[in-house]
């Protein structure tokens, strides 16, 4: 029997066993880990902040309970290598004989020698014992103003700062390139990428370092080379990874000119008895810092260990995350290093995404790209790297979501569908067809597929409908239901936490998906303010400041002004408040006033202001009810039938802050002449001269939808209560973030099931829909006045930089037209026109 000893217990040293066992051997296998717990899931580490529960995050039978053939030491090591006597000792003393050792000694964290950086309340980020030391320290810090630093804007830098963030913490990433993921995303998605985490309580200072960390009482004093000064709770260095070659070194093994264990494309160092594996090896003086070429470097080392024969080729490093909430993706050669490589982009700000594609000359040959905001597509686009376009890059990356026949049918056999694991379309179906993999879970299991970063889960699905499974309408991993059903059960069982909805009917902690489904429907079903207790940790995006995040990093005011109808006196104190402020002031096509340029800490000042004055939240950064255009309709133009400016404002008015799947928009026109564009938006009612037609289902924006006409020549009470109906009907049954256009077109029945049931009341429920509009009606607050009455809602609105009132060197202004425009650090200046 021979004995392989393995230094080192992660996730690759965890695939090499698993590799060996499962193969018909006589090793013996010694684990030397220096982690008092066996192998976890590190690529999931953040996930620890959601629940604190380490389980959670264990690998499958990683403790190799009940395997005689493999012996597990935790706690302890391996300190030296003698290689003559093929011998290991262990930081307890413990030695063990070789006939083969593997080094999978992972890495360490970087941390700059920043003066100041081993002072306490300075951590890394790597390991759970590192979050469980952090989450200590954030816990002793004040209830006041909570910040701490991030050193480092990559792929972990970002993962520490949502870490930091879920714990209560307002973070500061510090990022020493020009951008944000400097070596994954181009300047258009870092810029993109920088808009978005920045709606998320995330101060970004980018193209600058960290000069000096002074103790200053129990807080600490970062001075950054940019002259800006930030008062901290806490410093977390995320700045990268070194390989960890110490026992390489001390048995004087080769090493790589950049550090790591040197090893030949079979993973074999100077010595032919020892391998290395995962983070701590340089195969061919180049280290790997992602897990998927680890897991290739385990399985080309078992190959040997089991008698047969296996190199180290071309290794995909692509990357999907989900950092801060938001999808960040990049694959192949994402900045376009090839010659004659192209370059094929869409951007959209509103939305929120940014996509880039880059090809070979021709355009017909797909090198890589870059994916911001919506990496749907990602494991679709990743698969053709290297292979010819099924369509021309441009209708690949249209906001319809691919070119005419681009879809899993698509790809060929031979694509691999999943990076980490180095699975293929064909073992995938094959698993279905052949093997009776149903679902996703069964997949997982039977391929791998799925079970490292997770980023083709969605692939998996696609190919399970095309090989003819029906599919669930789970709304995430953690719950088995769909939107609409989980609106239900909150409904009956009256829950009012997210907490308890998972707890009594979900898995796990919650993720970006079910947390802001599930905070729209409680706050549908009037669970109070959005910032009150736990759903404050629920909210998305802008919904964290009730205002809407710009691109320079300052956010814009939109109070509701209904029907587009405002006083003199109104119009003076936007008009004080926007020259008080600074702020750039636009009419916009809703009939609304935008203020843009406001800082975080001026925000509740400009809302005293305006709320002082009459004014509420205009809603324009949640999934709710925007606006209701009018035009003058009877009361002025000499074409109008009916009085549409009153029924705008009675409209808007009734449904102001009404949740919803989306964002929902209307618009009343007083004749048939339509200068209201009603038949454009979710719900539209046009004048007649009998009273009323009802249009539903219209969308502008990059896919327009006509609505469609559901009611016609009704009075104004027939009119509210098919409208309450329409909506309430919708926010009960629609998917998360579909909105009102494709949830009539996926409706069986479409337009006339949906008449049937909330004008025929057919499925009799047209009560329960009146009731649960009613009770929005008379419990509707403002959610800004409620952020101004409450001392601890209040106290989320601090500036970030340190103290109230300091400007944010990250936000920058020019002027133009006479009005203050954004400046993007390292943009380029754009002449006025």
């Amino acid at each position: 029997m021979r004995t392989l000893v393995v230094a080192g217990h992660g996730m690759v040293a965890h695939r090499l066993v698993e590799a060996v066992r499962a193969g018909d051997s006589d090793w013996r296998v010694v684990v030397l880990a220096e982690e008092s717990r066996p192998a976890y899931d590190r690529v999931a580490l953040t996930s620890y902040v959601d629940g604190w529960d380490a389980a959670a995050l264990a690998l499958p039978g990683a403790d190799y309970a009940g395997d005689p053939m493999v012996e597990l030491r935790l706690g302890d090591p391996v300190v030296s290598v003698d290689r003559e006597q093929r011998l290991v000792r262990t930081e307890a003393g413990f030695e063990q004989a070789y006939d083969a050792l593997v080094l999978a000694t992972g890495s360490k964290p970087f941390v700059p020698p920043v003066p100041g950086h081993d002072l306490p309340g300075c951590f890394v980020y790597r390991t759970i014992e590192d979050l469980d030391a952090i989450r200590e320290a954030a816990g002793k810090a004040g209830r006041g103003r909570r910040s701490a630093m991030v050193v480092g804007g990559g792929l972990l830098g970002l993962e520490a700062a949502k870490a930091l963030r879920d714990m209560g913490l307002s973070p500061h990433v510090v990022e020493m390139g020009p951008r944000l993921m400097p070596l994954q995303v181009d300047d258009g998605g870092a810029g993109l990428l920088r808009d978005l985490v920045t709606a998320l309580d995330v101060t970004v200072h980018t193209g600058t370092s960290t000069n000096s960390i002074e103790a200053d009482g129990d807080r600490l004093l970062a001075k950054l080379a940019n002259g800006t000064e930030l008062d901290l709770d806490l410093v977390v260095f995320s700045a990268g990874i070194r390989p960890r070659d110490d026992l390489a070194r001390s048995s004087g093994l080769e090493v790589g000119e950049r550090g790591g264990v040197l090893v030949d494309n079979r993973c074999r160092t100077s010595d032919p008895a020892v391998y290395a594996i995962g983070e701590c090896a340089a195969v061919e003086n180049r280290v790997y810092g992602i897990v998927a070429p680890g897991y290739a470097m385990a399985e080309i080392v078992a190959a040997q260990l089991l008698g047969g024969d296996a190199e180290f080729g071309e290794q995909d490093m692509s990357t999907k995350l989900k950092l801060l909430g938001v999808d960040v993706a990049s694959f192949g050669d994402a900045h376009a290093a090839t010659e004659g490589a192209r370059e094929v982009a869409f951007a959209d700000s509103i939305d929120g995404y940014y996509k880039k594609l880059v090809v070979s000359e021709d355009g017909k040959t797909l090198l890589g790209g870059v994916l911001v905001g919506d990496a749907s597509q990602y494991t679709m686009l990743r698969s053709f790297v290297g292979r010819a376009l099924p369509a021309s890059p441009g209708s690949m990356l249209a906001p319809s979501g691919g070119g005419e026949g681009v879809g899993v049918d698509a790809l060929p056999p031979d694509a691999q569908v999943c990076s980490c694991n180095g699975v293929t379309k064909a073992d995938i179906t094959g698993a279905i067809l052949e093997h009776e993999c149903t679902d996703v879970p069964k997949i997982k299991a039977c391929t791998r597929a799925g079970t490292a970063c997770g980023s083709c889960v969605p692939m998996l699905a696609k190919l399970l409908d095309s090989c003819g499974v029906e599919q669930s309408k789970a709304l995430c991993e953690h719950f088995s239901f769909s939107r609409a059903e989980l609106f239900e059960i909150i409904s009956a069982t009256r829950i009012t936490t997210f907490g308890e909805l998972i707890g009594r009917h979900g898995t796990g902690t919650g993720c970006a998906i079910c947390k802001p489904a599930v905070a729209s429907i409680l706050a549908t079903l009037g669970n109070g303010h959005i910032l009150g207790g736990e759903q404050a940790t629920l909210q998305d995006t802008n919904d964290r400041f009730l205002a809407n995040i710009q691109r320079n990093g300052s956010y814009s005011v939109v109070p509701r002004i209904p029907g587009g109808e405002i006083t003199p006196a109104k119009l003076k104190v936007i008009a004080e408040v926007a020259e008080e402020f600074g702020l750039y002031t636009k009419i916009t096509g809703g009939q609304r006033i935008d203020l843009f340029g406001a800082t975080v800490d001026q925000l509740p000042l400009i809302w005293r202001r305006l709320v002082d004055a009459g004014f509420e939240s205009g809603h324009a950064y949640g999934k709710s009810l925007r606006t209701v255009k009018s035009c003058v309709g009877s009361t002025w133009c000499r074409y109008g039938v009916q009085d549409s400016v009153g029924m705008a404002v009675e409209l808007e008015l009734r449904y102001r802050g009404l949740r919803s799947p989306h964002k929902l928009k209307a618009a009343v026109s007083g004749c048939a002449r339509e200068c209201a564009e009603a038949r454009g938006k979710d719900f539209g009612v046009i004048a007649t001269e009998n009273g009323w037609n009802l249009y539903v289902g219209g969308n502008g924006g990059t896919t327009p939808r006509h609505a469609r006409l559901l009611v016609s020549d009704v009075d104004s009470e027939t009119l509210f209560r098919t409208i309450d109906r329409f909506l309430m009907f919708y926010v009960r049954t629609a998917d998360r973030l579909q909105r009102t256009a494709p949830w009539l077109e996926e409706m069986e029945g479409g337009l006339d099931h949906l008449r049937d049931v909330i004008v025929n009341d057919s499925l009799g429920i047209c009560d329960e829909l009146d009731a649960a509009m009613q009770k929005h009606i008379d419990s509707y607050a403002d959610e800004w006045r409620g952020v101004l009455e409450d001392p601890e809602k209040l106290a989320r609105f601090t500036s970030f930089v340190n103290a109230p009132g300091t400007p944010d060197p990250t936000i920058s202004f020019r002027v133009e037209r006479e009005q203050k425009v954004p400046v993007l650090l390292g943009m380029p200046e754009v002449a006025a026109r």
